[in-house]
């Protein structure tokens, strides 16, 4: 259903329920935040957030699990919270996240993505947040991130008509951080790119981007100078433009 692997310091994260199009259910959702906790605890340098099913990343939350929602209170909360545990464990992750979007994304998928730090659109990526056209809306964290993401006018028109966004729109807007032809290929090439570097400063810099206000980030700025890490990389560095 979901799983991950680790390759040469690359955590591949993996969306596999081919029969039911990558919906997840409440307890996929319990599995994701415990999978995001043990690639936190690796070594992993870069995380690929992807499908194994070509043609869909996610339909979004399973709505085969609904209907026992519409009568049972303590379900949705249930629901809403293994969720929520789920999406903000990714966003937690120390390291950044890539997210491989070659097909449909749907519902809380859309929120899922938001929870990476970049998104490569595929040719055949489509991107839609349906809740409305359920009757439900959509929870304050992830509209929170969409405004973020693409502006408070292009969140109201996604989360207010449902309607699908090519590739090419999200990447206009926002929505998706790059336009490529095959996702999937492309986020192993960006991630071997981090791996590549110090790993200490990709955290920090990951640390820094998601709260530059935070107390300490002048500290470790200072205090990188003194590393082996730079000290290796200068020494090699100024070597090689001799």
């Amino acid at each position: 259903m979901i799983g991950w692997q680790l390759h040469d310091s690359i955590a591949t994260l993996t969306l596999d329920r081919g029969g039911a199009r990558n919906a997840i259910p409440t307890a996929a959702w319990d599995v994701l935040a415990e999978a995001a906790l043990e690639i936190a605890g690796s070594d992993a340098r870069a995380v690929i957030l992807r499908s194994a099913m070509p043609g869909i990343f996610s339909a979004g939350a399973d709505l085969a699990e609904f209907r026992q929602l519409t009568e049972e209170p303590a379900l949705r909360i249930r629901f809403r919270e293994a969720m929520a545990a789920g999406i903000e464990a990714v966003a937690a992750l120390p390291v950044p996240v890539i997210c491989a979007v070659d097909g449909g994304c749907f519902g809380a998928a859309v929120a899922l993505t938001l929870a990476c730090d970049i998104v490569l659109a595929g040719d055949q990526a489509v991107f839609a947040t349906t809740p409305a056209k359920l009757g439900l809306t959509y929870p304050a964290g992830d509209v929170a991130r969409l405004k973020a993401r693409v502006g408070e006018g292009q969140a109201g028109l996604m989360l207010f008509t449902g309607t699908r966004i090519d590739a090419d729109e999200a990447a206009r807007i926002g929505l998706a951080h790059r336009r490529v032809a095959h996702a999937q290929p492309a986020a192993h090439e960006m991630a071997n790119a981090i791996a590549a570097n110090v790993p200490e400063a990709v955290r920090a810099l990951k640390c820094v981007l998601r709260d530059p206000a935070s107390a300490g980030h002048q500290q470790i700025f200072d205090d990188a100078f003194g590393s082996d890490a730079f000290r290796g990389r200068l020494g090699a560095f100024l070597e090689g433009k001799r």
